[in-house]
């Protein structure tokens, strides 16, 4: 353990806590954690990359809300073994969390995801509900597209129940670590690209998009093509203050559920 450590803090408007936060767990392979109005970072490593990535996404995303950071060298300790002790695993639906210093449940589909943070591993509520939603339409001979896979666990779950699996990210970090959380599970999927939905080749029976409120609307003419009819489109990431700006985008669809956990909103729809 080296006798120092970077701690990296971003400071930004507390709506936009967990959707940076998440991002940068899904970049990041250190511990993050969450404060108010701030998120937190801590690496024995250089975390420049970290700054420009969250740079890059707050600007194509028009500078939607200021972000501000600081770098400090501190004095190191364990914190990544305290940070290990605390991360718990979490049962979605028929799924089980888990990291890898904890045992598979027998009576569950279990996923195995070693976070930098409760992110991208079922804990945060956005995860949660879609994992919750994929058990209710995928029934295993589904063609899936995950759209912003971030650590691949929703095409892990879908995988799970037996649906072949296509994913991509626009950050290629992500992608990475996507890759490597199926090699992770021995799972395989059919394609795993840098880009978006609009390079996606043919139509699906399912397509998930768990992202923000503002890039679904962006993009939610390649994810409704993407989409085959009576096929499956399941958006999240949306805040419950911004659900209505979601919902007249896809109002051409047929709203099957809506789920909410804590401010986050999950939408199922149909296409007709």
């Amino acid at each position: 353990m080296q006798a120092t450590y970077n701690e990296l803090i971003f400071t930004m408007p507390e709506d936009f806590v967990e959707f940076i936060a998440d991002f940068v767990a899904n970049i990041a392979g250190d511990a993050v954690e969450m404060g108010r109005g701030e998120v937190i970072v801590r690496s024995e490593n250089d975390v420049n990359y970290i700054i420009e990535a969250v740079d890059a996404l707050v600007a194509t995303l028009g500078d939607a809300f200021e972000i501000s950071y600081k770098v400090e060298e501190k004095a190191n300790e364990d914190w990544i073994a305290n940070y290990q002790n605390a991360i718990q695993p979490i049962e979605a639906g028929q799924f089980y969390i888990y990291p890898s210093w904890y045992e598979a449940k027998e009576d569950k589909i279990n996923i195995k995801i070693d976070p930098a943070l409760a992110f991208g591993s079922g804990h945060h509520a956005t995860t949660f509900t879609c994992l919750e939603a994929i058990g209710q339409y995928v029934k295993g001979t589904e063609r899936v597209l995950d759209v912003g896979c971030g650590s691949g666990i929703l095409g892990l779950a879908c995988r799970k129940l037996g649906a072949t699996v296509e994913l991509c990210d626009t950050d290629p970090i992500s992608v990475d670590s996507c890759e490597a959380n199926f090699a992770l599970n021995h799972a395989e999927y059919e394609e795993l690209w840098e880009g978006s939905a609009n390079q996606a080749q043919g139509e699906y029976d399912l397509v998930i998009a768990n992202i923000i409120a503002d890039v679904l609307k962006f993009i939610a003419g390649d994810l409704k093509k993407a989409t085959k009819s009576e096929g499956i489109l399941i958006l999240s990431g949306i805040l419950d203050k911004k659900e209505q700006q979601v919902l007249e985008v896809y109002n051409d669809l047929k709203l099957l559920e809506r789920k909410q956990k804590e401010e986050w909103v999950t939408l199922v729809y149909q296409k007709n």
